[in-house]
Formats: C-alpha cells, sequence, structure tokens
C-alpha cells in the first residue's frame, strides 16, 4: 500500500492551516470521507478495511507525524496528528505557493488579478475556467501539478463598501469531479 499522497494531503492541510491560524504546538485533526481516503489510498475500500489501512498508515508515518490516531464519524474518519507531528510539518519547507496565496487571498481589498499573479508567479502552466454553477466563480490549477496538485474553488463576494472579498476551497482533482461542479 502506498500511503505517500495520503501524508502529502494530511501535510498540506496542517500547513495550509498554520499559515491561516499560526503555529501552536498541539495536535490537528481533520475530517476525510471514506471516499477521499479512497482516492488519496488508489483503492475502493469499506470502513473496516479503511480502518485497517489507517492503522497501518499511522505505523508507516510514525517517525516522522509521532502518533496519529483515528475515530470514525459519519461517512469517514477523523485522523489527529499528534503535536510532534504538527512540529515537524511546520519545519518543512517547500510551502511557498501556498503561503504567498493565503497571505494575499486574507488582505483587504484585492483583486482577481492579485490571486492570478500569485498562480503565475509559481508556473506557466496555470489554467482558470471561469464557472458559473452558483458554488464559485472560477476554477484554478497548475496544469502539470507542479506546485501543487489541488483544484482551487474560487469566490468572489462583494462586500458592503464595494470591495471585493475572495475565499476559496481547495480539493483534490477525484473529489472535486465526484462532486460534479
Amino acid at each position: 500500500m502506498n500511503y505517500k499522497r495520503l501524508e502529502k494531503n494530511l501535510t498540506d492541510n496542517i500547513k495550509e492551516a498554520q499559515i491561516k491560524l499560526g503555529f501552536e504546538n498541539r495536535p490537528m485533526s481533520f475530517n476525510y470521507t471514506l471516499s477521499s481516503l479512497n482516492h488519496l489510498v488508489g483503492e475502493n475500500l469499506d470502513s473496516d478495511s479503511m480502518k485497517t489501512v489507517i492503522k497501518n498508515f499511522a505505523v508507516n508515518s510514525r517517525e516522522r507525524l509521532g502518533e496519529t490516531t483515528f475515530r470514525p464519524i459519519k461517512d469517514g474518519f477523523c485522523i489527529t496528528v499528534s503535536a510532534e507531528g504538527t512540529a515537524y510539518v511546520n519545519s518543512l519547507d517547500g510551502f511557498e505557493f501556498i503561503d504567498e496565496f493565503v497571505n494575499t487571498v486574507r488582505k483587504h481589498g484585492i483583486s482577481f488579478d492579485d490571486v492570478m499573479s500569485v498562480f503565475r508567479k509559481y508556473s506557466d502552466n496555470v489554467v482558470t475556467e471561469k464557472k458559473e454553477n452558483g458554488e464559485f466563480d472560477y476554477l484554478v490549477y497548475f496544469a502539470d501539478g507542479t506546485p501543487d496538485e489541488y483544484l482551487y474553488c474560487i469566490s468572489m463576494e462583494e462586500e458592503i463598501d464595494g470591495y471585493i472579498h475572495i475565499t476559496y476551497h481547495r480539493f483534490i482533482r477525484e473529489d472535486y469531479e465526484e462532486f460534479g461542479f
């Protein structure tokens, strides 16, 4: 079983949260649907089989993430990475794009062009699709998966003062496709 994609996704989620909230030396928990976990491990398992996979993942990643625990939730699992693991993630390099992206999006009064300039700074292979689906306004991603493989669903919301507030959600491709946006 290859756990690399699951570990990378957990690491990416931890780092994104640390960028947004700051680093605190504490455990972090993330809820995953069974479907997302199956996408990340490249299998099609039921809940009981996924429990075994997550247990094995915890053993396999212990050296890096410390004690990783999990518990069942509706339609999936909550995975908790130890304080030791979140400290490990905090020490990693290679998150320049998501750091700059989050710090741009959190600013007041930015434009979609400001956001796109961050994407283009990190790659010439940026795909932008205008969406009119009632969920979000733009789908943006790196065609070659560098610097990351996520699909960013970006919303532009007009505020009372006339400025635009930009929000986003990011998904792995399989989850995005499964949602059927």
